[in-house]
């Protein structure tokens, strides 16, 4: 080997080698930081639709306990009402000649 060569090999790796190594480093420092971000906005994302769907579940649990109330409270009274409701009129469609 020669003296040149020896020389450049030294330099690379006191001088090329850790540099590269924290260029590549800091790229990857970057890189997870984004990913980090990204997973946050996922999670926060997340967060707003759960509660969201939580808001939706809670009233629609409201109206299914008023529909039990009205089934089993008023079961005689309801089938009273429903039978005194008048009957539809129901017009029979022309068929266009």
């Amino acid at each position: 080997m020669s003296s040149h060569a020896f020389v450049l090999t030294i330099i690379f790796f006191v001088v090329g080698l850790p540099v590269v190594l924290g260029i590549g480093s800091d790229i990857f420092k970057r890189w997870l930081k984004h990913k980090e971000k990204q997973l946050d906005h996922a999670a926060h994302l997340a967060a707003d639709k759960a509660a969201s769907q939580a808001v939706q579940i809670e009233r629609l649990e409201q109206r299914i306990r008023v529909l039990e109330r009205i089934v089993t409270d008023r079961s005689n009274h309801l089938a009273a009402e429903i039978d005194a409701l008048p009957e539809p009129t129901r017009e029979q469609p022309k068929l266009a000649n």
